[in-house]
């Protein structure tokens, strides 16, 4: 199952909330059809970015790791080290955001029809 991470970026002078990069990992890849086009599966990821405020989604295969998730715990007297690895639970997270997206599309949807979108 694909796992979602958040890498953030530093921030600029310009910035009204720290920037952040979408990481999937252990991503696995659909059969694209033939003839559809690669430049839509971009511009879908490149749209997903620019609602949720990312500046990019990068997606992988393989884990990536990001140690700026990890916390690291040392005590100085004995050297041990522990590391704290924290990941979301997102059992459920897909039916949520599909339910969310439908809502909104519906809000739209009636809004154009009474006038209030053009």
């Amino acid at each position: 199952m694909a796992r979602l991470q958040i890498l953030e970026l530093p921030e600029g002078s310009g910035d009204d909330r720290p920037p952040f990069v979408l990481v999937i990992d252990q991503y696995e890849g659909v059969e694209v059809p033939p003839g559809a086009a690669q430049e839509s599966r971009l511009l879908r990821y490149q749209g997903m970015a620019e609602q949720i405020g990312a500046r990019a989604v990068l997606i992988f295969d393989d884990t990536i790791n990001i140690p700026a998730n990890e916390i690291t715990l040392s005590d100085a007297t004995d050297g041990n080290v522990i590391r704290i690895r924290v990941e979301p639970d997102l059992d459920g997270f897909t039916e949520t955001v599909m339910t969310e997206v439908a809502k909104a599309q519906a809000e739209v949807i009636a809004a154009r029809q009474q006038g209030g979108l053009r």
